[in-house]
Formats: C-alpha cells, sequence, structure tokens
C-alpha cells in the first residue's frame, strides 16, 4: 500500500485533499482509481484512507481507519555519520530511514574521503532530504526523518550534550561486554546518538575527544572491519532490533 505526506492545511473535512508532485504521482504514474485504499501521513499519524475522486488539481480522500498503524521506535535515534561519498552516503540515508532513524548528521571528519564544497551545501541537503522522504514513503513511517547540514566535528560534539547516550562503534574496541552494556542503558523515551566514522575510519584524536564525554559508550560491531555504509546498517539494525523489545 502506498502512503503519503500531507500538512495540516490538507486535512477536510472527513479526510484529505492530495496536490502537487503526489497528486501527479497518483493519477499519472500510479495511475490509482477512486475506490483504492492509501495511507496518508499527517503530523506523525497515519490513517488509513480511500481514494473518492479526482478533480483537475487535487486527488480527495476519506479516512477509512484513524491511526491505522504506527512505525516509529519507542527511542529516538540519530545517526551521526563521517561523509561518504557520493552514492554510498545515498544508501547510508536510505537505510538509516527504513531502520528507523528520526535524523541524519553527516559530520565531517579528519579521515573523510569525499567533502561537500561550501557551494554545494544547501543542494546536498536537500538532495539527502529527498531520499529521506522517499525511503519514509517506501517504509511507512509516520514522520519523514531530517537530514541536517555537515557539522564540523566540534559541532557535533557540542551537539551531543542534548542526547542521554551516544554509541560508538570503533573498530579498535574489544569484546562485546560493552556493547551489551551500553545497550542495556537503552529506555523508552530516550535520545540515543549512533556515530560512525568515515571511509578512513576515525582519528585517534577524534575518539580521544567523544571519550570525554560523560554520555558516550564506545562498543565493538564485531572483530571484524566494516566499511563505513555496512558499519552504519550494523548499528542501526543491532539498535532497532533491541529497542522493538524494550
Amino acid at each position: 500500500m502506498y502512503n503519503f505526506f500531507v500538512d495540516e492545511t490538507s486535512k477536510t473535512i472527513d479526510g484529505y485533499s492530495i496536490s502537487g508532485k503526489d497528486y501527479n504521482h497518483i493519477k499519472n504514474v500510479l495511475r490509482m482509481k477512486t475506490g483504492e485504499d492509501l495511507l496518508v501521513t499527517c503530523s506523525g499519524k497515519s490513517d488509513l484512507c480511500c481514494i473518492c475522486d479526482f478533480t483537475s488539481e487535487e486527488v480527495l480522500v476519506k479516512i477509512i481507519k484513524p491511526d491505522y498503524q504506527s512505525t516509529e521506535l519507542p527511542v529516538s535515534i540519530t545517526l551521526f555519520q563521517g561523509i561518504a561519498k557520493g552514492e554510498k552516503m545515498e544508501l547510508i540515508i536510505q537505510k538509516a530511514v527504513e531502520l528507523g532513524a528520526c535524523e541524519i548528521v553527516p559530520v565531517e571528519m579528519k579521515r573523510c574521503v569525499a567533502k561537500i564544497e561550501k557551494n554545494k551545501v544547501k543542494q546536498k541537503t536537500e538532495r539527502f532530504n529527498l531520499i529521506s522522504e522517499s525511503a519514509s514513503k517506501q517504509s511507512k513511517r509516520n514522520v519523514i526523518p531530517k537530514v541536517l547540514e555537515p557539522m564540523a566535528y566540534n559541532e557535533f560534539l557540542a551537539y551531543c550534550k542534548e542526547f542521554d547516550l551516544i554509541i560508538v562503534p570503533y573498530e579498535c574496541a574489544e569484546g562485546m561486554t560493552a556493547t551489551i552494556d551500553a545497550f542495556n542503558q537503552i529506555k523508552k523515551g530516550m535520545k540515543v546518538g549512533v556515530i560512525i566514522g568515515s571511509e578512513g575510519g576515525f582519528d585517534d584524536s577524534e575518539i580521544e575527544k567523544v571519550k570525554t564525554l560523560d554520555n558516550a559508550r564506545v562498543i565493538s560491531l564485531g572483530k571484524r572491519i566494516l566499511r563505513t555504509e555496512t558499519a552504519s546498517i550494523t548499528a542501526l539494525s543491532a539498535l532497532m532490533l533491541y529497542i522493538e523489545t524494550i
């Protein structure tokens, strides 16, 4: 079933009016007809709706079952991702959204192979947010996670103070005890951040700086050295599976 995001201005007496690019997608790409069902997500809630009519500019839908489903985790997860090369970064954002992250923050690190030029930050960020929107629709999220503009490492450290827990997967960490202990600290309603090194990994000074944070826990994802995109997906998958049990 297809999922579409609208804002409060799209509400009608018994449903929603969908316009713009989603109108074109429903009518001309998907070729949906009156009587077909779809999900409409507004302000964090997804309603099961039925298409009632098409006008020249809008799809009119009626709510069949309000609050039809919630797919959000009971813990807020932010992925801090060392900037990776183009397609890898886009893949990481897509999978992070599918796995339940509510925010993604590209982080500039000393060993980043890729750089986002200052004059392209706005364009890149818009592109990243379009990927997030598309992944949210595909995975039937109740929200569209925001991708922020890239942060310098010191900005990331300052931002971390707002979190209950910062998880730091690090290739030189040994054993799984710290990983288990960190996960066991997670409770419903917490704000958790995960910082993943870039393609070149963490610089030693970056690890030392993040270790000074009271809320940071350095963990292992196993004995193997993972690519940055694999590390992101592995860490978020493990977190998602654990959080689903609490």
